[in-house]
C-alpha cells in the first residue's frame, strides 16, 4: 500500500501490468546489467498476459535441398539402410568371389566396390552435415524458447512470493489486532 493513497484506492489492470513490467525490468537489469531481446519478449508477454508460444518466431521455410538432406540423413541413419547396405555388400562379395552369373565382374580386391563405397561416403558426409546444421538451428531456437519459458516462470514465481509475503504481513497485522481485541475483552471481564 502506498502511504499517500487512501485505503480504498484502486488501479486498473493495464496500469498494474505496466508497473509490474517496469518493476521486473528493473529487477532483471539490476541482476544482469542489461536486457536481451529474449528478456524483452518475456516481459512483454507478462504485461499482455499472452503465452510465450504465441509469440515464438516461425521457422524459416525449408528449401528442397534442405528437405532432401533431412530425408537422406534420416534414411542413412536407419536400420533399414544399415541392413540393406550390409546385404548389398555381402551379395556383391558373394557374386564376385563364388563367380555366380558366369564369373565375377569385380574380382577379389573389389576395386569397383571400393569406388562405390567411397562415392557413397563422399556424397553422404556433406548431406549429413547439412542436416546437422539445420538441426542445430532448430535446437538453438528450442533452447531460446525454453529460456523464455523458464524466465517467465521464474518472474511469475517471484511475483507470487512477493504477494505471499504481503499476505503474511497482512495476516500478522490482523492476528495482532485480534489478540489485542481478545486481551481487551479479557480485561473488561
Amino acid at each position: 500500500m502506498h502511504p499517500e493513497l487512501p485505503t480504498d484506492a484502486r488501479i486498473c489492470r493495464a496500469d498494474l501490468a505496466r508497473f509490474r513490467r517496469l518493476y521486473l525490468e528493473n529487477l532483471l537489469k539490476d541482476e544482469r546489467g542489461r536486457l536481451s531481446d529474449l528478456d524483452r519478449e518475456v516481459l512483454e508477454s507478462l504485461e499482455t498476459g499472452q503465452p510465450l508460444s504465441a509469440g515464438t518466431r516461425p521457422s524459416p521455410p525449408v528449401t528442397f535441398g534442405e528437405a532432401m538432406a533431412d530425408r537422406i540423413a534420416n534414411f542413412g541413419g536407419s536400420w533399414t539402410f544399415l541392413l540393406g547396405f550390409l546385404a548389398t555388400v555381402f551379395t556383391w562379395m558373394v557374386v564376385n568371389v563364388v563367380g555366380v552369373l558366369g564369373g565375377g565382374f569385380d574380382p577379389y580386391p573389389f576395386i569397383l566396390l571400393n569406388l562405390v563405397l567411397s562415392c557413397l561416403a563422399a556424397i553422404q558426409a556433406p548431406v549429413i552435415m547439412m542436416s546437422q546444421r539445420r538441426q542445430e538451428a532448430k535446437d538453438r531456437q528450442r533452447s531460446e524458447s525454453d529460456y523464455q519459458v523458464n524466465l517467465k516462470a521464474e518472474l511469475e514465481i517471484r511475483a507470487l512470493h512477493e504477494k505471499l509475503d504481503h499476505q503474511w504481513d497482512q495476516l500478522v497485522r490482523i492476528q495482532q489486532a485480534q489478540i489485542e481485541l481478545m486481551e481487551d475483552a479479557l480485561e473488561q471481564r
